[in-house]
């Protein structure tokens, strides 16, 4: 089992900027993914941001140029900068990671508000 501690959520104005970690329990080099999605109120849950462990970056068409996803292997953790944050960015936000055998792993969600 893989626990994840995700920190960095909040309240945040339209325009402005806020980064997520996300830690796992077990070493960063045995996921062969990490990521993010997102679930607004009565919406779907969608992918944000996927990197691999080759740090190949996917994302979704929504965030592209505004967020960036990245892992710190030293600290063992993953992050995803938001810049530039729209109302439609107001979400729930879940790390997640893959191992090598296709098994996911959750963080409990970090709530992000973007309102003025």
């Amino acid at each position: 089992q893989v626990q994840l501690v995700e920190s960095g959520g909040g309240l945040v104005q339209p325009g402005g900027s806020v980064r997520l970690s996300c830690a796992p329990s077990r070493d960063i080099f045995s996921f062969k993914g990490m990521g993010w999605y997102r679930q607004a109120p009565g919406k779907e849950r969608e992918l944000v941001a996927t990197i691999a462990s080759g740090s190949r970056t996917i994302y979704a068409g929504s965030v592209k140029e505004r967020f960036t996803i990245s892992r710190d292997n030293a600290k063992n953790t993953v992050y995803l900068a938001m810049n530039n944050l729209k109302p439609e960015d107001t979400a729930v936000y879940y790390c997640y990671v893959e191992d090598y055998g296709s098994l996911r792993y959750w963080g409990q969600g970090t709530q992000v508000t973007v309102s003025s």
